[in-house]
């Protein structure tokens, strides 16, 4: 994890071997389930 612009951070998935944003701020249950599949997880919410 390193410090993106604002209140993202960029993170690193070793199971889809990419990096992506998260918005610390996340309300919207369909933002946090795009997160999660960029991070190679199942939906969660």
């Amino acid at each position: 994890m390193r410090p993106g612009k604002g209140d993202h951070e960029i993170w690193y998935s070793p199971i889809t071997n990419r990096h992506f944003t998260v918005d610390q701020g996340v309300k919207s249950r369909h933002t946090a389930n795009e997160t999660l599949k960029q991070a190679g997880l199942p939906k969660a919410f």
